[in-house]
């Protein structure tokens, strides 16, 4: 289940559709979170020269699109495929996902006490939505404990949507790091290099250090927010520089972006 949202989208915005019909220049697709038609022109749909579009599309299949044009008089919009890359598709789906799992919440919460989705969504959708992008970044906050559920809604249906929003939804976690080179040519060179990683390791909610090969290790650090998360990291690579420097051992780090 998905929730229609009301109106249309905005210019720019990543949508999922349906593809409804391929024609020779052109496919007619309907925006699964707004119920409305759109077009996507032949020129959209890859780059570089087209000689058979149904290598692409083909009806039923689910496309991630970036909207070009939207004339809400007209009711057309202009749909664009090939100026969605792989990350920002990825993206545009673990949204989806995680948005259908909110409404999953509510359903079975209503179900428990006997209530209409519909009108229990409204009541939550109403509120958290003013100050909060989507149901499920509010439902972090709720996991978190940085948001009460019971200052919003009825503290009756607070309590139980609170706690199966917590059974449902793990704490937000982002990760940061990258790979770590080490190279001693001291005759306890291979002695010296574990002790290093260790002094790292021992940090406090310290980093995850692997073995990749030839002197070359991957660091990582998980945690709530990217501030804790870069935080923990330098201290590590602080802690492990500070062993590095006294026993002759060469450390390069390169940072790694994770998607």
């Amino acid at each position: 289940m998905l929730l229609k949202k009301e109106g249309f989208p905005e210019e720019d915005e990543l949508v999922l559709c349906t593809v409804t019909a391929v024609q020779f220049h052109s496919v007619f697709v309907t925006l699964d979170e707004y119920g409305k038609s759109g077009l996507i022109h032949i020129s959209e749909i890859a780059p570089g020269r087209i000689r058979n579009i149904r290598d692409y599309v083909v009806e039923g299949k689910k496309v991630v699109c970036k909207v070009l044009r939207v004339d809400k008089q007209k009711g057309h919009i202009d749909l664009s495929l090939r100026r969605v890359n792989e990350a920002q598709k990825r993206n545009k789906l673990n949204q989806i996902k995680q948005e259908q799992l909110s409404e999953k919440i509510i359903e079975f919460v209503a179900k428990q006490n006997k209530q209409k989705f519909a009108v229990l969504y409204e009541q939550i959708a109403d509120k958290l939505l003013e100050k909060y992008p989507s149901l499920f970044e509010a439902f972090e906050e709720v996991v978190s404990d940085k948001l009460d559920l019971s200052k919003v809604i009825d503290p009756k249906l607070a309590k139980p949507l609170t706690e199966v929003i917590k059974q449902r939804i793990k704490p937000p976690e982002v990760e940061v790091g990258g790979e770590l080179t080490l190279s001693c040519h001291e005759p306890n060179g291979v002695e010296l290099i574990k002790e290093a990683l260790k002094k790292a390791e021992e940090i406090k909610d310290g980093p995850t250090i692997k073995y990749k090969g030839t002197g070359v290790y991957s660091i990582g650090v998980k945690s709530e927010d990217y501030k804790s998360a870069e935080k923990i990291l330098k201290k590590a690579l602080d802690a492990l520089e500070k062993f590095t420097k006294k026993n002759k051992i060469t450390q390069e780090f390169k940072r790694i972006e994770k998607d």
